[in-house]
């Protein structure tokens, strides 16, 4: 049967993943895939995980949990501004379900998925997504011993074990049925899990895609591919045709998750960077305030004046500066999807929202190499990211060759670390080799800054 063209109309979905009948009430399809997030428990193990700061004992900055929420407020922006757009379209103002859709639920369905996005990074920040994949790639020698462990994979499962991705991880933790739990893991609608699908694409296909972005990196794990395809089929996501891998176009509302999440840290890191006293105030001011210049709302004049007004507290003024900015990045961002809304429709837009802001693109850019060269690579910063590199790999390393052992090969030190595994992360012995681990990384990618930092410590002697 040909495939289905992708409309604006058939492009959502109120299905639930893993269930064959959507449960009736007062809530909507997509208001509960936001609670059943906000309440499940990876969601709340984002409260102790870096987002880029070490977790302080004085200073309040912005930790994973509090990203997210932040992410989905101005998501929940974005799909109410281009929600009512988009059911005004002729195409769509005649038809009763996708006017609805997108007049009223878009923007619960970007919210949730914003909400969701950050849900399979790991602890200590993008240093322990890296860490994860050490092991592995410390093994990929020419020694006959790492010879024979690359060989119990196939190059698709260690593409993703040498380079594991949150955002895959992210789609696994939402969909998978753990031991002891239900099938279809959170049974979210598959618009929102296609909303979260950044780059829709197997681990070899992102290999060597030196600007397509939606390749970059890599969407789910092998062991999920039919996941994967299920959600793809079921909104009509355009396949890519470049390649005999696994490859799709993004779905269109990837778009304003992104761009939610690529606002918030872009001002936000700016924000926590002037209340720890790494950038001084007269800096984090004039580059906020070059963004509020370009406004369509905001008269800058207006703007200054308060600024002046709150100058005795500058962490109230850089507060204040840094909502408008954001209300003035969220306008521009809606306004480029809607520009662009074809070409997003056809798989045929190849930018981000923000980047295709052209009266920002010098200041935005200005903000990112100070992020880089001030922020990112502040000494604390720096210190807990070489921390967390050593505690997560040295775990990794731990479970995974004690999973690996054959049963009857195993020591006494071996069997006891296995047990230390909750019931939802255990295996079957009968398990490929290649699942075994994947379960390892499962529960070691879900512990909080706190937990590994502990259990690293235990396992090494350090502490009883």
């Amino acid at each position: 049967m040909e495939k289905q063209k992708m409309t604006w109309s058939n492009c959502f979905s109120a299905r639930r993943y893993g269930m064959d009948d959507n449960e009736k009430g007062t809530r909507t399809e997509y208001e509960r895939d936001w609670d059943r997030i906000i309440f499940s428990s990876p969601f709340r193990r984002l409260q102790n995980k870096t987002q880029v700061f070490p977790l302080p004992e004085e200073v309040f900055v912005h930790n994973r949990l509090t990203h997210s929420l932040e992410v989905a407020s101005v998501g929940r922006s974005l799909g109410k501004i281009v929600g009512k757009h988009l059911s005004e379209l002729p195409d769509i103002e005649a038809l009763t379900e996708p006017r609805n859709f997108y007049r009223n639920h878009l923007k619960n369905v970007i919210a949730a998925a914003c909400l969701a996005h950050d849900l399979g990074n790991p602890a200590f920040g993008h240093s322990g997504e890296e860490a994860i994949s050490k092991y592995f790639r410390k093994r990929d020698t020419e020694r006959v011993e790492d010879k024979e462990f690359k060989d119990k994979f196939d190059p698709c499962e260690w593409n993703d074990l040498v380079n594991f991705e949150g955002n895959a991880n992210a789609i696994r933790i939402l969909t998978q049925q753990q031991n002891g739990r239900v099938k279809g893991g959170f049974r979210l609608t598959y618009s929102t899990l296609g909303a979260i699908i950044k780059y829709p694409c197997e681990s070899l296909a992102s290999e060597g895609s030196k600007g397509a972005k939606h390749r970059k990196k890599y969407g789910y794990f092998k062991c999920d591919e039919s996941v994967f395809m299920d959600i793809a089929n079921e909104l009509n996501m355009h396949p890519d045709d470049f390649t005999d891998q696994v490859v799709f176009k993004r779905h269109p509302f990837v778009y304003l998750v992104e761009a939610a999440d690529d606002i918030c840290y872009n001002i936000i890191d700016l924000e926590d960077s002037h209340r720890l006293g790494i950038l001084n105030y007269d800096d984090v001011k004039s580059h906020l305030l070059a963004i509020v210049a370009k406004s369509p709302n905001d008269e800058i004049e207006f703007v200054v004046k308060q600024v002046d007004e709150l100058e005795s507290d500058k962490n109230e003024a850089i507060a204040y500066l840094r909502a408008k900015s954001i209300n003035t990045l969220t306008l521009k961002c809606a306004d480029v999807f809607i520009k662009n809304e074809e070409q997003i429709l056809a798989g045929q837009y190849h930018n981000t929202l923000i980047e295709d802001i052209p009266e920002l693109a010098s200041e935005l850019k200005a903000i990112v190499s100070l992020s880089y060269k001030k922020i990112y690579n502040y000494k604390e910063v720096v210190k807990l990211e070489l921390a967390g590199f050593r505690i997560m790999s040295g775990l990794v390393e731990d479970f995974v060759t004690a999973a690996l052992i054959p049963k009857e090969q195993r020591q006494k030190e071996h069997n006891k670390v296995l047990e230390l595994l909750p019931s939802q992360f255990k295996f079957d012995e009968s398990d490929s080799d290649y699942l075994k681990v994947i379960k390892m990384i499962d529960f070691i990618s879900g512990m909080t800054d706190l937990f590994a930092l502990k259990l690293y410590r235990t396992l090494r002697g350090i502490e009883i």
